[in-house]
């Protein structure tokens, strides 16, 4: 479940998003002011989704907070104000937020731009960290898949097989290959074994497995790089 930090020195504003978050799997971890939202990210930085910030706390203001986490990291932060001038938006953007809010806001507006940020955020850190092609990324150092920013299940081998077809787009790799580099050279079994967890990669993929893991006839399977339509 991923945690979300709610920093607003109003309580009734902390419980209203904290509910709506909840009721959207998230975990939300509550801060009354500045200060407060910066000890909770140290502690537990690595298990931090995002932060929501109000602009106007005591100890430190949501500019403050959110100048000070950007200087080790780059997690979503979406801030709050009951304020709607352009100075105020400016001066978010300009500290590092990804997004800005003005109150009253429509809690389910913004339950959808959490989302969308999270998804964003999910695609960026897997791209940088390993290989992404028409809007399915593969984290090498997570080592996780993901497809429109959902997290794919596969099993192991499922996700060896699509990190080396990934590896060239557009190679052709022989059901030997991939044998030899997935099941190691000693592997007795029969090679129509790849051909079947490639099936069930396929259907995993859906529609992007349709349209870019191919089947070359008598050889093997390739990845084919294109556009989603």
């Amino acid at each position: 479940m991923k945690k979300i930090i709610v920093a607003d020195d109003e309580m009734r504003i902390r419980k209203l998003v904290g509910d709506f978050l909840r009721s959207e799997g998230y975990e939300p971890v509550e801060a009354e002011d500045g200060q407060q939202a910066l000890d909770i990210f140290e502690a537990d930085k690595n298990n931090i989704a995002m932060l929501i910030l109000d602009i106007m706390m005591p100890e430190y203001n949501g500019w403050e907070v959110c100048r000070k986490i950007r200087e080790t990291s780059d997690v979503p932060i979406i801030l709050l104000t009951a304020r709607s001038e352009e100075f105020d938006e400016l001066t978010g953007y300009e500290a590092g937020a990804d997004d800005y809010v003005t109150k009253p806001f429509s809690p389910s507006v913004l339950m959808k731009r959490v989302a969308a940020l999270l998804r964003r955020a999910n695609g960026a850190n897997a791209t940088r960290n390993g290989k992404a092609v028409c809007n399915l990324v593969i984290n090498e150092e997570a080592h996780e898949v993901h497809l429109n920013g959902v997290e794919l299940e596969l099993t192991l081998k499922e996700y060896n097989i699509l990190q080396k077809l990934m590896e060239t787009p557009g190679r052709v790799y022989s059901r030997e290959q991939l044998l030899d580099s997935i099941w190691g050279y000693d592997y007795v079994g029969d090679v129509r074994t790849v051909d079947s967890h490639v099936a069930r990669l396929r259907t995993k993929l859906g529609s992007w497995g349709n349209e870019h893991l191919k089947t070359v006839y008598g050889i093997g399977y390739k990845i084919e790089e294109g556009t989603n339509e």
